[in-house]
């Protein structure tokens, strides 16, 4: 059944929602290198093609031949380099580098769109996006100018070379979507993926020492393999069809809002008057990207 545009952006905000409190629990895992980053991207691809093969396993669906480059360049750009080089470049670079750049995600989506024609241009549009970008870059920095060192430079690139790999993901996936069931596409995405990125972790995820695992860590590894991996994937596709490419990717910009607001609810962070008009401001660039 196809859903509506109203349905497609409650999902959208669910996305955001969720990477929002991704930031907070991953970094609980990361930070104490429980998992290095590559042995946990292994782990959540690998489960995430495990839940969707079992989701869609009732799905008798032939994929054309035609598709299957589609299918593999998905799984390259949209499982495999999006996640490797975003991990790889936080590395190098401060999270408040990886998150202004992430935020030239819905711009590369639009520029792309553009030249393959796949997208019409309006003022609306870019206006939205514009205060969408306006909001989230100053929530993120303070309102002070960034400091680029030169020795961020390799994760600045890692981290800018993830948003394209992600923008380029959406357009491929798009066509794919309006042939086939979004779990019969993930499945198969996820599993190229899974080929791409095995040599990268598994030698590392096979050093992970399981057993020094607290509660809350093995809930915090659970929360990213089902709901920041396989969840949100799912609702970002089952989105894709029937919104744009772009409209998609802006909602990347409510992700520090609500990396905020949950902080806030936490006790770890607090809210002002100036990142509440802030928020209004990002949420008006959601309304004019999304309003039809």
């Amino acid at each position: 059944m196809k859903l509506s545009q109203p349905i497609a952006h409650l999902l959208l905000f669910l996305v955001a929602l969720i990477y929002g409190a991704t930031f907070s629990i991953a970094k609980e895992v990361l930070d104490d290198n429980y998992i290095s980053p590559s042995g946990f991207i292994v782990l959540r691809i690998s489960c995430a093609v495990i839940l969707f093969f079992i989701f869609s396993r009732k799905a008798r669906i032939t994929i054309s031949k035609k598709d299957w480059l589609r299918l593999v360049l998905s799984g390259l750009f949209g499982a495999a380099a999006n996640m490797l080089l975003f991990f790889y470049g936080l590395k190098y670079t401060t999270p408040i580098h990886a998150a202004l750049i992430m935020t030239t995600t819905p711009i590369l989506v639009l520029v792309i769109a553009l030249l393959l024609r796949m997208e019409a241009i309006s003022l609306k549009k870019l206006l939205g996006i514009g205060l969408g970008m306006t909001g989230a870059v100053l929530i993120i920095t303070g309102g002070k100018p960034p400091d680029f060192t030169p020795s961020h430079a390799n994760g600045d690139l890692m981290v800018f070379l993830n948003a394209a790999s992600y923008a380029i993901y959406l357009i491929i996936i798009k066509d794919l979507l309006k042939k086939y069931p979004p779990l019969v596409v993930l499945r198969w995405v996820f599993l190229f993926g899974f080929i791409f990125v095995l040599p990268f972790g598994l030698p590392s995820l096979l050093h992970v020492s399981w057993s020094t695992f607290p509660l809350k860590i093995w809930l915090a590894t659970g929360y990213v393999l089902f709901f920041a991996t396989f969840l949100t994937y799912y609702l970002n596709v089952s989105a894709l069809r029937v919104v744009p490419a772009s409209t998609v990717s802006f909602y990347i910009y409510l992700q520090p809002v609500l990396a905020t607001v949950i902080a806030t609810l936490l006790g770890k962070d607090h809210l002002d008057l100036r990142d509440s008009f802030l928020f209004l401001l990002i949420f008006l660039g959601v309304y004019l990207v999304s309003k039809k």
